[in-house]
């Protein structure tokens, strides 16, 4: 069930939301259900992420292997 609340935008972000929904559906009235679907999609893309962050990595390094590698990787991009 949809719950109402009020939100403070600011005028860039309400521009381009008005402006989405004018693109995607013709008309301003459809502003709750363009920000419902770009609210749902950060949402899944910081749950995306956190699971990557978390997740096992496959790589195993230490901090001295990475420092050597980093300063390999700048020697090259340097010549």
């Amino acid at each position: 069930m949809p719950k109402r609340t009020t939100i403070l935008l600011d005028e860039d972000v309400y521009r381009k939301i008005v402006e989405e929904s004018l693109r995607r559906y013709g008309t301003t009235k459809a502003l709750s259900e363009v920000v419902n679907q770009l609210i749902r999609k950060a949402l899944r893309n910081e749950s995306e992420l956190l699971s990557l962050i978390f997740s096992d990595k496959i790589a195993k390094t230490t901090s001295k292997e990475f420092e050597a590698f980093r300063r390999k990787l700048s020697e090259r991009l340097e010549a």
